[in-house]
């Protein structure tokens, strides 16, 4: 091939050492601004008076309300998405039904949807002047204002999570091992705890760990359907705002910091499954 027609079909990956460093600095710089220097920010205020006035926020009995509210919501929106999300995962990539794309879409919902709008759709439901909400006071339960709405906001806007790492990953993988162990005499319990779940292992637990993130850092949903009752309905991101408003900066800074290190434990846990994924998928390549 001549010299002029190498020029002409050069690989577009290949680009000279100065584009790249000017690529590199400028995805470095990026995040650098974007998002490393607003987190050290966080830990910089949290203790610009010293580690005592540090934890004596976290110690405040309002704090200490609002991490345990944030743990509750989490422990339960977590399990019920989990379930749902292999349940939709299956159904989607192991069977063929009618409005399989329909609920696939629906499953991508609260991707598009302000979760604010989601807040709202839950006031309408169970809200005063709605037909389920008198009822459900007639009975003595209580939606809005209370765990229960809060539970139910954190479960819509963190449900797509689980599913959708599944979905892809069960196509990948067919059908033709759960096959083979009906054939072979296996029951659907077995077939799906000794075959279907070791092979998703990795997918559900990277899942589970976004789904648990965006959980505890829900804001917009939760502002709509929880009061902002002090000491009661306050998750942690509902409690830094108030704290911020009330200008006490170092107590709202010593919440954040605990939402900034929950950000950076999910980042460890997530490069931790990711590698050790590939290498499972590797190993399994090379047999």
């Amino acid at each position: 091939m001549s010299a002029d027609l190498r020029t002409r079909f050069r690989d577009p990956a290949t680009e000279t050492p100065f584009a790249r460093f000017v690529l590199i600095a400028i995805a470095v710089f990026f995040m650098a601004v974007i998002l490393l220097l607003p987190l050290l920010l966080v830990f910089i205020e949290a203790f610009r008076r010293g580690a005592v006035p540090f934890f004596e926020a976290l110690g405040e009995p309002d704090t200490l309300s609002a991490i345990k509210l944030t743990l509750t919501v989490a422990a339960i929106a977590v399990p019920l998405n989990l379930v749902f999300g292999v349940a939709a995962a299956w159904a989607i990539a192991k069977f063929e039904f009618r409005g399989k794309s329909f609920l696939t879409t629906l499953i991508d919902l609260p991707f598009s949807i302000s979760p604010v709008i989601s807040g709202l759709v839950y006031v309408l439901l169970f809200g005063a002047n709605s037909f389920l909400g008198p009822i459900l006071k007639s009975w003595g339960i209580e939606i809005l204002f209370a765990i229960p709405g809060i539970v139910l906001a954190t479960v819509f806007v963190t449900f797509p999570f689980v599913a959708r790492e599944l979905i892809p990953l069960m196509q990948e993988q067919g059908t033709g091992d759960e096959e083979a162990a009906l054939s072979l005499g296996a029951s659907g319990w077995q077939t799906f705890w000794y075959v279907t779940l070791p092979n998703i292992k990795w997918g559900l637990l990277y899942g589970v760990l976004l789904c648990n993130a965006r959980a505890m850092g829900e804001f917009g949903a939760v502002s709509v359907v929880s009061g902002h009752i002090r000491g009661l309905t306050e998750t942690m991101p509902l409690h830094v705002e108030v704290l911020y408003n009330e200008y006490n900066f170092v107590a709202a800074f010593a919440v954040s910091t605990l939402l900034a290190l929950l950000a950076l434990v999910t980042l460890a846990l997530k490069t931790i499954l990711e590698i050790r994924y590939s290498a499972e998928l590797s190993g399994t390549r090379k047999h």
